[in-house]
């Protein structure tokens, strides 16, 4: 592309993730490529027919099954927005009896969306563990009062062992009155970090299970990932990589930048100290290559899980990366 030429503009919706920031302030840029950030509280419902965003972050949970039933008005890029660990995610009371994975076999446990990304991603570290869907028991629910009541189960609820909530009461409420014995939560509710919250993770050293899971699977786990529009990847195919580069750089600078001014939390130097031993530089790499066992791990688990009717192959979920790749080599 010539130097003079105007970049395209486009805007993406994504959530409030810090290492965004050099993206949003304008310190890491693209010549062909200008981005506006809007942040979202929740992710949009559908990118293919919104009418304001060119690009945004989506489920990966949901777009494999869109890509599978043969949507194809967005196009995924294996650039991962939101990974995570998920043994750290499962919670209980304090004097729970409950110290592992396994001691989940036969107990209540609730989550905040059947279907969701993260959720498949915890029933598959309990798979792991000998404890399946039908090992255990249950409910779909809020998290807390603060969150809206909405249908959780997806159409995936089967009485007896997939249920709603009861009385839709807040699942932190059922846990603490021992109607629930474990809930799965992406993000921690108010109060947890207080020094007598009454929660604890069920797994008290969740840091080495996570570097042990590391360890067997050589991946950080893919929740959320970047979309485009395919009316502009076809127009631009060159976009979505470039989309792509620059997240991946706005990550670094941002890393760079915490490692240097470490001060916002008394411990947080310990975290990146530990981040930066335990994790290659590579962890949360974009594209098909560096993805593709977390890819195809994840589409077992959907398919195990009763998620997804049939598999689906890496190249068939990210044709655009495959194809940019094959005609760069």
């Amino acid at each position: 592309m010539p130097a003079s030429t105007t970049p395209v503009s486009i805007t993406i919706a994504t959530r409030d993730w810090d290492y965004l920031t050099p993206l949003v302030l304008g310190d890491v840029t693209s010549s062909r490529l200008s981005v506006k950030v809007d942040r979202v509280a929740t992710l949009i419902p559908d990118l293919g027919t919104d009418p304001n965003y060119d690009a945004a972050e989506v489920s990966f949970s949901r777009y494999v099954s869109a890509m599978a039933s043969g949507v194809d008005t967005v196009v995924g890029i294996p650039c991962f927005i939101m990974r995570g660990f998920r043994h750290r995610c499962i919670i209980t009371v304090e004097d729970s009896p409950l110290e592992r994975l396994s001691d989940l076999a036969g107990k209540r446990i609730g989550v905040t969306g059947w279907r969701d990304s993260g959720n498949t991603w915890t029933r598959a570290a309990l798979r792991r563990e000998g404890v399946g869907v039908e090992d255990a028991y249950w409910f779909a629910g809020r998290l807390t009062s603060e969150h809206p009541v909405a249908d959780r189960l997806d159409g995936f609820g089967r009485p007896g062992r997939i249920e709603a909530a009861p009385g839709e009461r807040p699942m932190m409420e059922l846990l603490a009155q021992g109607e629930l014995d474990a809930v799965f939560t992406p993000f921690m509710p108010d109060g947890f970090f207080g020094p007598a919250s009454g929660f604890r993770q069920v797994l008290r050293d969740f840091r080495a299970a996570e570097r042990a899971y590391f360890a067997d699977v050589g991946y950080v786990p893919g929740m959320h990932l970047v979309a485009v529009k395919a009316v502009l990847a076809r127009e631009h195919p060159w976009l979505p990589q470039e989309l792509a580069r620059l997240i991946d750089e706005s990550q670094r600078v941002w890393t760079g930048k915490r490692r240097k001014y470490a001060d916002t939390s008394p411990w947080i130097l310990e975290e990146l100290l530990h981040a930066g031993r335990d994790l290659p530089a590579s962890w949360n790499a974009s594209g098909l290559p560096a993805n593709r066992r977390m890819i195809e791990d994840f589409v077992t688990e959907l398919h195990a899980q009763g998620i997804l009717t049939e598999p689906i192959s890496a190249e068939a979920l990210f044709p655009f990366d495959a194809r940019s790749r094959a005609t760069a080599a």
